[in-house]
């Protein structure tokens, strides 16, 4: 073999693993240069030795002799470090042959001396090159023995070598690849940012700046943007003197505005926004190469944030107050209904007024059902909901109480809408004789000077400066006994054993004649908690700075809900627990334990006398939760509007306004004439 370098353009062969291309490239060309005058000599040696072994007599000594005669030769060359690695590569991977020089360790600048390297094929290769592969002479004796003991150590080291080499590959190769990700990604960046127009022409560069996209307020958004720092400028211009430039800023920031309207889309916008939009660019332009100063400008975007957040808390205000006012009022729809209805009743003959199956109003053997509303239509709704979903409807019994303004029109609708084989019964409050100021504490104090004029007086704030909050606790509904009839139900119904304490907002999905049945282990009250991890405990609706509150309750206690009630009314007689109520509701006279209410007294009168029900029985929080669980409405067997959106206002969730709806018959005739409607 000649050396000859190849042209700069020929690509270099690197050695890809297998067996022979384990020699380093280095000792092939020295093997080359060095030796290229022994190569036939020790091959040939080899060669003959390796077939010699097989012959028997004179010739296995010749073999011999030529071996050692070899070795000796290569010895005298080699330094032993290079003769070790060459042994340990033959012992592991075979022979070594030229073929193997040419074809994986020699680059393209070496060829083979009478061949054309440059087209020659692998096939071709071993058809035209003589096979000078020789095979590894088997060394016997003692001697070889001792050699290759020897070698042992340099062989491992030389092939952890190569193996650190090739883990070297490795690493280099993936952070190629890594680096290729990034160089595509940053070319990715590049591209997309080609696409964005930083034109300052027409439009404010330093503001906001939206892509040219599918949003559908795009517009409007950078026209209030602008109008924003116009506003900035104009305050900067009047404190600098520009004159003309604020005399044109006003005028351009009143045509943006008149422009932008009260729109919230592109589409809502007059058709000359575009026309606006582009003068208000070039002037924000000028008036920010004239004017622009850093620290006035934030100033200035400062003061105008603290002005919006102050107008912000305002509004809420505002939206709490408005929706406690809404909350207060009776729908025109069912002010209409009431009247109406009241007017048939009082043209009926006596003899008409009367309920059917009174027998039944004392029979502690039926399911009793107790019902305090002044609105006809929602108590209409429970009513229904409850008669429908019964499995027996003849054995419940609706003990209807409301107010003598609406006793006419809750009397005239049932009975013109019986409830099927259920029985109804509708009685007056006013005219319950013993509920008189001298024995009921609260009606005491709500004759008091004290408590008129926190309800009644002129000057009392209702605005926005007594905060929304408060005004929640002046609800015409606590001034009514309606609310607070709930603590005289043995009162009210002496015969009864076990009474179902309903509210007028809420739904029945399923048959409750299992409420009956639940053991309430000497209880009072069956109802379902209403405390999660830290909400709606005691410490949430009781003042406990004062010590009557703070020596006798725990704050942590779990608090529960009134709407759906299972109360035991002889162990209620057996504990007093009118009497209870009446103790601590003296003790609130200035409303120093609780506000006003009928839950925080709750609270406290059943103190201990509650048992816990199963949450599926009554579901809370569709009059103020819109996130509440659709399962949880559907697997429960009562469902509560508590809160300020009653289902029967404009402002109630409409996803769960179905939910009472379907219980109402709208094309009824006293419906159709109040014109009231889903």
């Amino acid at each position: 073999m000649a050396s000859k370098r190849g042209p700069p353009s020929a690509g270099v062969h690197r050695p890809r693993g297998g067996g022979r291309s384990r020699f380093p490239l280095a000792i092939a060309v020295l093997f080359s240069l060095l030796l290229a005058p022994l190569i036939f000599f020790v091959g040939r040696g080899f060669y003959t030795s390796s077939h010699d072994n097989d012959l028997p007599g004179p010739g296995k000594q010749g073999a011999a002799w030529r071996e050692r005669l070899a070795m000796q030769h290569i010895k005298s060359i080699f330094s032993k470090e290079v003769i070790d690695v060459i042994i340990a590569s033959t012992n592991d991977m075979g022979p070594y042959s030229l073929d193997s020089f040419r074809k994986n360790n020699l680059s393209a600048s070496w060829k083979v001396v009478g061949v054309d390297s440059s087209v020659i094929t692998n096939s071709e290769m071993n058809q035209t090159t003589p096979d000078v592969r020789q095979e590894t002479p088997k060394v016997r004796g003692n001697d070889a023995s001792d050699d290759h003991s020897q070698m042992d150590s340099p062989a491992k080291l030389a092939r952890r070598q190569l193996r650190e080499k090739r883990r070297e590959k490795r690493a280099s190769d993936l952070v190629q690849q890594d680096d290729e990700a990034i160089l595509k990604l940053e070319n990715a960046a590049i591209e997309r940012s080609k696409s964005v127009d930083t034109a300052v022409l027409g439009k404010y560069s330093i503001w906001r700046k939206e892509n040219e996209n599918e949003n559908s307020d795009s517009t409007v958004r950078l026209m209030r943007d602008q109008i924003i720092m116009a506003r900035v400028y104009l305050s900067i211009a009047k404190m600098k003197g520009k004159l003309d430039l604020f005399q044109e800023l006003q005028t351009h920031l009143k045509e943006s505005q008149r422009a932008l309207g009260e729109a919230s889309a592109d589409a809502d916008l007059h058709q000359s926004a575009p026309q606006r939009l582009r003068a208000m660019g070039h002037l924000l332009s000028k008036a920010r190469e004239q004017l622009y100063d850093c620290k006035l400008v934030t100033g200035k975007l400062r003061a105008m944030l603290q002005s919006a957040d102050e107008q912000v808390r305002s509004l809420k205000k505002q939206s709490t107050f408005l929706s406690q006012l809404a909350a207060k009022t009776i729908p025109n729809g069912i002010h209409c209904l009431s009247m109406r209805l009241t007017i048939d009743y009082y043209l009926l003959p006596p003899e008409k007024r009367k309920f059917p199956r009174r027998e039944n109003l004392e029979n502690p053997n039926l399911y009793h059902y107790a019902l305090f509303s002044d609105n006809v239509l929602a108590a209409s709704v429970v009513v229904n909901s409850t008669v429908m979903n019964a499995k027996d409807p003849s054995k419940h019994v609706f003990h209807l109480v409301t107010d003598k303004l609406n006793f006419g029109a809750m009397n005239m609708w049932f009975l013109s809408n019986p409830p099927g084989k259920a029985t109804i019964h509708v009685e007056n409050v006013d005219e319950f004789k013993w509920l008189n100021s001298s024995y009921c504490p609260v009606l005491r104090q709500l004759e008091s000077a004290a408590m008129k004029e926190y309800y009644f007086k002129a000057g009392h704030p209702t605005t926005l400066a007594s905060g929304a909050s408060n005004l929640k606790y002046r609800n015409p509904k606590y001034l009514s006994m309606l609310n607070h009839l709930r603590f005289y139900l043995p009162q009210v119904y002496p015969k009864l054993d076990k009474i179902l304490f309903l509210d007028d907002d809420i739904v029945v999905h399923k048959d409750l004649t299992g409420l009956w049945s639940v053991d309430l282990h000497g209880k009072v009250n069956g109802a379902v908690e209403t405390c999660g991890e830290s909400f709606h405990r005691f410490d949430k609706y009781l003042n406990f700075t004062n010590p009557h509150i703070a020596r006798n309750f725990d704050p942590n206690a779990c608090g529960w809900a009134y709407g759906m009630n299972i109360f035991d009314l002889k162990e209620w007689k057996k504990k007093d627990i009118t009497g209870i109520y009446h103790k601590w509701q003296n003790m609130n006279e200035d409303r120093a334990l609780w506000k006003l209410g009928t839950l925080p007294p709750g609270l406290i009168t059943f103190y201990g006398l509650t048992h816990p029900l199963a949450k599926s029985w009554h579901v809370l929080g569709l009059g103020y939760n819109p996130s509440v669980d659709r399962s949880e409405i559907d697997n429960a067997a009562v469902i509560h509007y508590n809160g300020n959106m009653k289902p029967w206002l404009e402002l109630a969730m409409t996803k769960y306004r179905p939910y009472w709806t379907k219980y109402i018959k709208y094309d009824h005739p006293y419906l159709r004439n109040c014109k009231l409607s889903e």
